[in-house]
């Protein structure tokens, strides 16, 4: 028996999990002749009824399949199997407006430009994912409007926010309630949470990792445009410039397995985490730190570019800068490496040698 988007059953008064409860318990789990398949896209409503069940349903799940959007590579692989050739740089940027979701990048058209795909599905009159951000959050969460303050939130500041800052950024109480939204919005995929490095849970991070939020907070429901030529009118603007820059940075850190394995250390234990300064004004903040077990710390500067990256002397001082920053507020007795994270990798001058690895957007696509 296969139950598909189980969540739209429980609805209100129908009492449709304690006749679960009661089909499995009572009739169907002393059969060997049945399986139960059950999928469902609000994961929260899965994870707390089902997963984490305190009554009938009570350890009763055998095994769980959790289905992650998909990564450049597989995303590459469905585009080519649909015939749509964009090369890796569009492809990017279409992973920066539609995530990994199948559902997305099944509506693009082949024959049009990406520029023409995005315009025709997110700024035409009767695109279809012109109202998708409203309709997605309702349909997913009770008391959607308090999920939705958080993502505006989480969007306006893209360096992300601890727990305090949500609150003050929301006007949303400190308590249960807004453990439970930040844990469903997490297990939904739509933010993601970032361990501080001196491993202080009041200064754990919540970035907005969902593309497609981010997209549309950005340029459908902050601009209202009228033009459904939007998108392909605008691609040297400065607005644009700014979003494929952050974009790209949530690219890579959905990545970051990718990247471990281009930088040779997918088999050393290691942990994932960001950082940001207390004690320096204006402080420094590292978005992607890879510390590892060998006695390396990798800080990652993520930078998407049309073509190989050049590091500036202006630059270069505030990468030495952060380090020392890092250096003198962690107390760490590691060496500290910096790992650029471009599209086509930089160009040797007098300024990359602080450089001491490096990752392209080939190597994403593993």
């Amino acid at each position: 028996m296969f139950i598909d988007e189980i969540p739209w059953m429980d609805t209100p008064k129908s009492g449709f999990l304690t006749a679960l409860e009661h089909f499995w318990n009572g009739w169907a789990s002393g059969r060997a002749d049945v399986f139960l398949i059950i999928c469902g896209s609000a994961t929260s409503w899965v994870v707390k009824n089902l997963l984490k069940s305190r009554g009938g349903l009570h350890n009763r799940v055998t095994r769980r399949m959790r289905l992650s959007p998909f990564t450049l590579k597989e995303t590459e692989a469905y585009l080519s199997e649909k015939e749509i050739t964009l090369g890796r740089y569009r492809i990017c940027e279409a992973y920066m407006v539609f995530g990994g979701v199948p559902y997305y990048l099944s509506l693009l058209c082949k024959g049009l430009s990406l520029p023409q795909n995005i315009d025709m599905l997110c700024f035409a009159e009767d695109g279809p994912l012109r109202g998708e951000f409203e309709e997605l959050y309702a349909t997913l969460f009770k008391n959607s409007e308090k999920y939705v303050k958080v993502i505006i939130a989480l969007s306006s500041k893209t360096k992300g926010l601890n727990r305090d800052e949500i609150i003050r950024e929301t006007g949303l109480k400190s308590g249960g309630a807004l453990s439970r939204i930040l844990e469903e919005l997490e297990l939904c995929g739509f933010i993601r949470s970032y361990p501080d490095y001196l491993k202080n849970d009041n200064l754990c991070l919540y970035q907005l990792t969902d593309p497609f939020s981010l997209f549309h907070l950005r340029f459908i429901k902050s601009k209202r445009p009228k033009n459904p030529r939007f998108w392909s009118s605008n691609l040297e603007s400065p607005s644009l410039a700014a979003w494929k820059g952050y974009a790209f940075e949530q690219v890579c850190l959905s990545h970051a397995e990718q990247i471990k394995q281009a930088l040779g250390i997918a088999v050393i234990s290691t942990e994932i985490s960001s950082w940001r300064s207390r004690q320096r004004s204006p402080g420094a903040q590292i978005d992607l730190l890879i510390d590892r077990k060998d006695g390396i710390i990798n800080l990652c500067e993520m930078k998407y570019s049309k073509a190989e990256y050049l590091i500036s002397a202006n630059e270069e001082k505030q990468i030495r800068g952060k380090i020392a920053v890092f250096e003198a507020e962690t107390r760490t007795k590691k060496a500290v490496h910096i790992t650029m994270v471009t599209t086509y990798g930089i160009i040797p001058n007098s300024h990359s040698g602080i450089v001491q690895s490096e990752v392209t957007l080939d190597e994403l696509f593993r």
